[in-house]
């Protein structure tokens, strides 16, 4: 039997977080949420066969990717997927898995597409993440990916009136709170192209991401300026949210037939069956319960 090696990168769970009602329904952030579908409508309406949207959360974007036949919500945190499975229902078109995306719990080359939004801020290791994606994704397949950009325009003026201590401009991550990332928008191409994939597109997003545009200029015509500056050479670099589209480079796998999930801790491929199983490959079992499928190593209580 053969294991995979013990990655144990940090993880940020967002497990018993009300952070659904808390950031977006309650908060005033309308303007994020219509500035990003427009991103999202823009790079990514092509639709597929089965998509994987990486840390889904409560399901705010899912019903927006409508050309894929199913989707995979995948999230680290039981909480949110239970709150995604209240929003969007029980349905063969939905598969809802709590999983480490470092330890992703699929077959390889399985996925035509995947989304990754508003995540890899959260993740410690970047290259390590997004070589987990491409391994579980077919030959010739789009990734939508968003992270937050260290090099934006606030950051620069805080760094130039000397309020913040690091570099906007240099290429490693810098992590701003605990378990937050903000990336070099080069550094992430570089890591894109290491990994497997090749950027197509780019979309700068939330040029206007201040209360004071948000209190003062109407809400459609706020959206409106945005949709209009997202994709302007000059400009695009420099907002607090990039969204890049993404094609897999290279040979995938092919899954084997009646192959789904693979054991986190052996590999071994199972099948995608609604009830808990026993890995044949190490014995351990993986639960099913509440509609969703459990398959962290070292699940919360």
């Amino acid at each position: 039997m053969t294991t995979k090696p013990d990655i144990t990168p940090p993880v940020c769970s967002y497990e018993g977080s009300d952070y659904q009602a808390r950031f977006w329904d309650s908060a005033n952030r309308r303007y994020e949420d219509a500035v990003e579908t427009v991103a999202i409508d823009r790079l990514f309406n092509q639709g597929g066969r089965l998509l994987l949207e990486l840390g889904a959360g409560a399901g705010r974007l899912t019903r927006r990717y409508q050309n894929w036949e199913r989707i995979v919500l995948l999230d680290y945190s039981r909480t949110q997927l239970l709150q995604a499975r209240d929003r969007l229902g029980d349905s063969d078109n939905f598969i809802y898995v709590a999983a480490d995306i470092y330890k992703l719990p699929f077959v390889s080359g399985l996925f035509d597409g995947a989304t990754m939004i508003r995540t890899l801020h959260h993740m410690a290791d970047a290259p390590l993440t997004l070589k987990s994606i491409r391994h579980v994704m077919v030959e010739d397949g789009l990734f939508l990916l968003e992270f937050a950009n260290k090099r934006n325009v606030k950051s620069i003026l805080r760094w130039l009136m000397r309020r913040q201590s690091w570099n906007p401009f240099s290429p490693e991550q810098v992590e701003f709170v605990e378990l937050n990332y903000n990336f070099h928008p080069k550094t992430i191409v570089k890591t894109l192209e290491e990994s497997g994939f090749t950027n197509e597109n780019s979309l700068g997003v939330s040029f206007f991401r201040a209360d004071w545009f948000k209190n003062h200029v109407e809400h459609d015509r706020l959206v409106s300026w945005d949709a209009h500056l997202q994709d302007n050479k000059l400009f695009k670099g420099y907002t607090p949210s990039i969204f890049t589209l993404n094609r897999t480079v290279g040979a995938s796998e092919k899954p084997a037939p009646g192959s789904f999930f693979a054991c986190p801790v052996c590999s071994h491929p199972l099948p995608e069956v609604k009830q808990t199983q026993i890995c044949p490959g190490c014995s351990h079992e993986w639960q099913y319960h509440q509609g969703i499928y459990e398959f962290r190593i070292n699940p919360e209580k």
